[in-house]
């Protein structure tokens, strides 16, 4: 069951950050500075230091442009990923052809992001890596420049050593690969196993408390209505026909008869078969996230529009959570007034949530989504420690599981206050695989 009802958790768990990428190809710039320095200055040996270093520092580039262009707590597509890892597999080709090929002893690292990628990204992506760092393994074992080495001497690999070197690199490229990537991968399974349970017994506590309570008022009501049953029915038989008094009782009559027929529907009251408490439009959807946040103090307006009907889906706690854990935040900051549109077309359907509080710092911004933010500034910062801390991060979490992209941002100028806003495939809303994350993740 959890293959078929979490998809999209097992791609939101897969998804590398943009800082972790960062960081460690710094740490392999870092590296291969030292080494290069090392080999050219420290010992002497001669090598093409411009074509070495322009290749080093093309990373350093690298990593500079994507520092200034995407905040570092951006979750990287496996596409993304798996092209970033491709380029430090091709850079690292680059400088073990100036260095020697397979002859130098930092062939090795040509490993490093195919790991990477086994314990973050798919096994498709990572196959493909693979191939890639295979392929780059094979052309350096034929082409390369010579090894550095002391001026006036030269020094060459026997061909059958060359070809053990490249045996043992594509076979712990395959063991490695593969034994991190299976390690990786029941660990997601038992992360996913975790919270789907978590999500199940939640959703199975809160209808056996509906299922009880429908009983308990059949039970209750059954008596007296039953009384009023027999009582109208028995007064049918003391009027005439063409007496008007007739046609009222007879209507008691009716009513009441429909409603021992509803009584007896609630005593079997199932969730399964109850179609009416599952589905639900997306304006009421907003209503009861919003319903327990209205106040005084804060007026929470509702918008809502698009083209064609308006979609309806299933009830899902994780989405009920995670929207009116944003409500909250946005009412807890806002001014005067929160704003809660949806929208919709043919492909999307969009909900966003807007105040016009003092809105994100700049350096909360950037890290937004993670665990633990102490706040985001303006008037609850002084009395709220919490602001933006796990709640946000747990309703991120939810939203994205259900198949949601978050995007937060700032409202732009004359306007003030933040802007979060929350979008899903219209396809699977009207499909009904928003069934508290135990069916399916999307509203």
């Amino acid at each position: 069951m959890l293959q078929r009802t979490l998809p999209n958790a097992y791609l939101a768990s897969r998804r590398l950050k943009l800082d972790t990428l960062v960081r460690l190809r710094w740490l392999a710039v870092a590296g291969q500075t030292s080494a290069l320095l090392v080999v050219n200055i420290g010992l002497g040996y001669p090598l093409p230091v411009g074509l070495t270093f322009s290749l080093v520092a093309l990373s350093a580039w690298l990593n500079v442009i994507l520092k200034i262009r995407y905040p570092s707590a951006l979750r990287l597509s496996e596409r993304a990923a798996s092209l970033q890892l491709a380029y430090d597999i091709i850079q690292m080709s680059g400088l073990l052809f100036l260095t020697g090929g397979l002859g130098n002893p930092f062939a090795f690292l040509l490993l490093a992001p195919v790991m990477v990628s086994a314990t973050a990204l798919s096994a498709q992506k990572t196959v493909a890596l693979g191939i890639l760092a295979t392929i780059s393994a094979s052309f350096l074992a034929m082409y390369h420049l010579p090894l550095p080495w002391p001026e006036g001497t030269e020094y060459h690999l026997h061909p059958v050593y060359s070809v053990g070197v490249w045996i043992a690199l594509v076979s712990s490229l395959g063991f490695m690969a593969a034994y991190a990537f299976r390690v990786a991968e029941e660990g997601r399974q038992l992360a996913d196993a975790l919270a789907a349970t978590e999500l199940v017994l939640a959703r199975e506590q809160h209808l056996n408390a509906l299922d009880g309570l429908a009983t308990a008022a059949a039970h209750e009501l059954g008596t007296p209505l039953a009384t009023i049953y027999l009582a109208a029915k028995e007064l049918t038989d003391e009027f005439e026909q063409d007496d008007p008094r007739g046609e009222d009782v007879a209507l008691i009559y009716s009513q009441a008869e429909r409603c021992r027929s509803i009584l007896r529907q609630l005593t079997s009251l199932s969730s399964d078969q109850d179609h009416t408490y599952q589905r639900m439009p997306v304006s009421q959807l907003i209503e009861e996230v919003i319903d327990p946040h209205r106040g005084p103090d804060v007026t929470i307006a509702v918008h809502t529009s698009g083209d064609g009907p308006e979609p309806v889906g299933s009830r899902n706690t994780a989405i009920r959570y995670g929207l009116g854990n944003i409500v909250e935040n946005a009412a807890d900051f806002a001014r005067e007034t929160v704003t809660v549109s949806a929208v919709w077309d043919e492909k999307n359907v969009a909900i966003s949530i807007m105040d016009d509080g003092p809105g994100f710092s700049p350096e909360v911004l950037a890290k937004i989504g993670d665990p633990y933010i102490s706040n985001r500034g303006g008037k609850q910062s002084q009395s709220h420690s919490g602001g933006l801390g796990l709640g946000f991060f747990i309703a991120k979490t939810l939203l994205e599981r259900t198949g949601a992209k978050v995007s937060l941002q700032n409202r732009p100028s004359p306007e003030r206050g933040a802007h979060v806003r929350v979008t899903w495939p219209r396809s699977a809303i009207e499909r009904g695989n928003m069934v508290d994350e135990t069916d399916d993740p999307a509203i």
